[in-house]
């Protein structure tokens, strides 16, 4: 059964919620980004394996949750409580049945609040570019996706911050592998506050400067 990588930074308030509704059979893998609110004491206490990145950046949580992981097949997922960890066998069971090599879940927002008018329009723009760059049908840059572990090492993803969910995208259509979306729910995080990419005009603008330089590369 697939390993579920979660990178967190703060997450204290939603944690137990995320790692209680976990399928069965799936294990919690969260790489912590110095989070200073004991999320790496609880996500411990609800049975998660958990990793330390040192280094801060998204993309350097999500990949050291991936070297951490041993499962074949890997998820990943924020831990915010956006997204209902009931749904991850949506994006894993193609990929275990081999049906593709990556699948990427498509955000549809259970409300107004879930996903700011900035964050929509940002993840539009890169999207659309990616779609002309590569020819894939991709809508989405969501982070709740699966794909197994060791082709997803192979890819070499070097980007740590933002870019890295888009990187690993352009990656893997240059390795021609089979990608597609499938609709998940995403829904306002839990206990409040806002997202640290799309919350945030600024952390939108930061997450598409990051993904645009992938493209650029």
């Amino acid at each position: 059964m697939p390993d579920v990588v979660l990178p967190c930074l703060n997450e204290a308030a939603a944690l137990p919620w995320v790692l209680s509704r976990l399928p069965d059979g799936y294990r919690a893998v969260v790489a912590d980004n110095g989070s200073t609110d004991g999320s790496p004491a609880i996500a411990a206490a609800h049975g998660a394996v958990v990793v330390h990145a040192a280094r801060r950046g998204f993309g350097a949580a999500a990949h050291a949750g991936l070297e951490a992981a041993t499962a074949d097949v890997v998820c990943f997922m924020d831990a915010d409580g956006s997204f209902d960890p009931r749904q991850l066998p949506l994006v894993a069971e193609p990929v275990l049945d081999r049906r593709l090599d990556l699948t990427l879940g498509r955000r549809r927002p259970t409300s107004i609040r879930a996903w700011p008018v900035h964050g929509r329009i940002g993840n539009a723009v890169v999207a659309w570019r990616l779609r002309h760059a590569t020819g894939i049908r991709v809508y989405d840059l969501g982070p709740m996706r699966a794909a197994r572990r060791e082709a997803l090492l192979e890819l070499g993803l070097l980007d740590r911050r933002f870019g890295y969910p888009l990187e690993m995208v352009v990656r893997a259509a240059e390795a021609g592998w089979r990608i597609a979306e499938v609709d998940i729910n995403y829904a306002p995080r839990i206990a409040g506050g806002r997202s640290k990419v799309t919350g945030t005009v600024r952390g939108t603008a930061r997450a598409v400067r990051d993904m645009t330089k992938v493209l650029s590369r």
